[in-house]
């Protein structure tokens, strides 16, 4: 998959130069960095979600669902494709299954590469609560993961998630992520220090059976 650019445009009043056009699909998806005009459709789906992802997410900012904080994170966005440090991604239903074409049902983030030696990058997700359990998050993961590895030229990517946390933890094993172990206070979930579980994809991976995930 490329990332094109078009020409100049402006847009809620920034100079957006180098518009990426990055696009992932999937059977029943299309993965795209978010646009302005996303932003009442995702405030509207994490606020409708905050009791299902507030447990395993940091603790919102004051300002998390206003069209100031989106706009920024669009700014953010643009400039890490751009720039080739990552790939901060909506996801939408295409229109194959139940759902409307346009729909959208999470997110996905890689970033934190790492180029040089290590040659690696970081995946996180979030899926809106009407939306679980369909196996629309597998298709999104692995749509990433083939990114990276392809046009991102990755050898290697991370993930980490609370241990408790078992339907992360089946997701990342669907898509051939392996335990790795346990990293102590990781992230603040929830306003605490929280323990991960640490896995990771390789490009060549020829580690065997590692430990299954746990409820």
């Amino acid at each position: 998959t490329r990332t094109r650019c078009s020409p100049v445009s402006r847009g809620e009043g920034v100079l957006l130069r180098r518009r990426p056009t990055l696009r992932l699909p999937t059977p029943r998806l299309e993965l795209r960095p978010p646009e302005m005009a996303d932003q009442i459709p995702w405030a509207r789906l994490r606020r409708d979600s905050e009791g299902f992802l507030k447990d395993w997410e940091p603790i919102w900012a004051r300002d998390h669902l206003t069209r100031n904080a989106f706009r920024n994170r669009v700014i953010w966005a643009k400039r890490m494709i751009e720039d080739g440090r990552g790939a901060p991604l909506f996801i939408f239903a295409n229109g194959a299954d139940d759902l409307p074409a346009g729909t959208l049902v999470g997110a996905i983030t890689l970033d934190n590469i790492r180029r040089g030696p290590a040659q690696a990058g970081t995946v996180g997700y979030w899926i809106g609560e009407p939306f679980a359990r369909r196996g629309y998050m597998t298709e999104a993961l692995a749509a990433t993961r083939d990114h990276a590895f392809g046009a991102l030229d990755l050898s290697r990517i991370e993930a980490a998630c609370l241990p408790e946390n078992a339907p992360s933890r089946a997701l990342l094993e669907r898509c051939g992520f392996k335990y790795e172990g346990v990293a102590q206070s990781y992230l603040q979930i929830a306003g605490r220090w929280r323990s991960h579980v640490l896995y990771a994809a390789l490009r060549s991976d020829r580690r065997g059976r590692t430990e299954p995930a746990r409820g």
